[in-house]
């Protein structure tokens, strides 16, 4: 794509290869540089509502930062590069993520068509689609990527750097008490690939459907029915909730023949997919909720560290002392569960907390909230969408982290929102 839209192009339409040669989700810190130029040279520049709490949630970042070297009770450890590392990274997500909400509001419908970057959304979504069956069917393929060839082994073995740097199709996990594939390609694990998948599918359906001819409709209802494939495998439990809460809020935010066609549709999809071989995976999944014992471990502790820097945080994750499973720390011969779980591994919310406190999680709601609150009114195609992903940004915060890739994501569905009204 020619003119200043071809950053937008770049981080969309190229995502495959970002993540190919190991950016990935950091695609937009790199993007981010050439919008922030072009920012500039076209100034005065356009802010958004909520401007103001991204920008206290940032710094309010930076401040949590001299907290990088506290430990709270019942978490150990020591301030080392990995701890620097993943500290700076999400400061630069943030601030990526900021720039490139700004970045879509001050661009022109000539420049960037509403319509064409929902498309290209889209597209993303078919990208996604293709690499959870990937990960389905080829679960075991992964690659060095050229930045992880150049990046020092210190950094590039750290196991946060490690997910992003580092291309695999799947995560082969025993969820189900046996070895089994969940779909994370081209995303940096198997729950950003939920996350995001269910996002790009409100736009894929809009730019698809609402907005498509009649061939591409019947093109988006044949894709829609593969990804049910690689959605069933990812034994996201995350995912299926979400899509439920979408098709309840478009039932009570549309009416009259459409608020039917919807009920028609969600009934003959869930009667398709009661009598396809997919249904039992997904029992034996609901039966099976060894994740929830974890969670409980791992909130839990966050809330309690949280208690002892309520107002900052601590910057960063830390490790906890023990496990659900055991006091004792690592994995042992009689206890290969054991381990060290990160604090706030378990939701965006849980993250916030044990890095920024109480202030970067209100700050945080607050931003989407007000998004939601500003914008309720908006009963168009893209304002539907727009609230509905919102909504799911608030509810995935409990159960997601919103880093890597799901906060770009999010910041070019409250872009569409806020262009939609300018």
């Amino acid at each position: 794509m020619r003119g200043p839209a071809w950053p937008v192009a770049a981080l969309l339409l190229g995502y495959p290869l970002w993540w190919a040669l190991g950016f990935g989700g950091l695609s937009v810190v790199v993007l981010a540089v050439p919008m922030a130029v072009i920012l500039w040279r076209r100034r005065p520049v356009r802010v958004p509502p909520g401007f103001g709490l991204w920008v206290l949630l940032i710094a309010g970042y930076l401040l949590s930062g001299l907290m990088l070297d506290e430990m709270p009770p019942g978490t150990y450890g020591e301030l080392g590069a990995g701890r620097l590392i993943g500290y700076g990274m999400r400061l630069a997500l943030y601030v990526a993520a900021l720039i490139l909400v700004v970045y879509l509001g001050n661009l022109t419908e000539r420049e960037l068509p509403q319509l064409r970057l929902v498309r290209m959304l889209g597209v993303l979504f078919l990208t996604a689609v293709a690499g959870g069956l990937l990960g389905v069917f080829v679960p075991g393929l992964s690659f060095t990527s050229p930045l992880e060839l150049v990046l020092p082994d210190w950094i590039s073995e750290h196991p946060f750097v490690q997910n992003l740097v580092h291309p695999t199709a799947g995560q082969t996990q025993k969820v189900l008490g046996h070895a089994l594939p969940r779909p994370e390609a081209p995303f940096e694990w198997a729950n950003a690939w939920g996350g995001n998948l269910s996002v790009l599918l409100i736009w894929f359906v809009v730019g698809w459907w609402v907005y498509g001819s009649r061939r591409r409709r019947m093109l988006a209802v044949a894709l829609v029915a593969v990804a049910a494939v690689p959605i069933v495998y990812s034994l996201n439990r995350g995912l299926w909730i979400a899509l439920g809460l979408a098709v309840l809020y478009l039932a009570l935010r549309v009416g009259g023949r459409t608020r039917m066609a919807l009920c028609a549709v969600t009934a003959a999809a869930a009667l398709a997919f009661v009598l396809s071989p997919l249904a039992p995976l997904v029992a034996k999944r609901l039966d099976s909720p060894h994740s929830n014992d974890i969670r409980a471990f791992t909130v839990s502790a966050t809330v309690a560290a949280t208690g002892h820097s309520p107002v900052i945080g601590y910057g960063n994750t830390r490790r906890a002392m023990g496990s659900h499973r055991s006091i004792t720390t690592g994995k042992t011969s009689w206890c290969p569960g054991c381990g060290h779980p990160p604090l706030g591994s378990d939701g965006q919310l849980w993250l916030l907390l044990i890095s920024q406190g109480l202030t970067g999680a209100v700050l945080y709601v607050a931003f989407f909230a007000g998004a939601i609150r500003r914008h309720w009114a908006d009963r168009s195609p893209i304002g539907l969408a727009g609230v509905l992903v919102m909504c799911l940004v608030l509810f995935y915060m409990l159960v997601y982290d919103g880093l890597v890739t799901p906060l770009s994501l999010y910041a070019i569905s409250f872009a569409l929102l806020w262009r939609n009204t300018s």
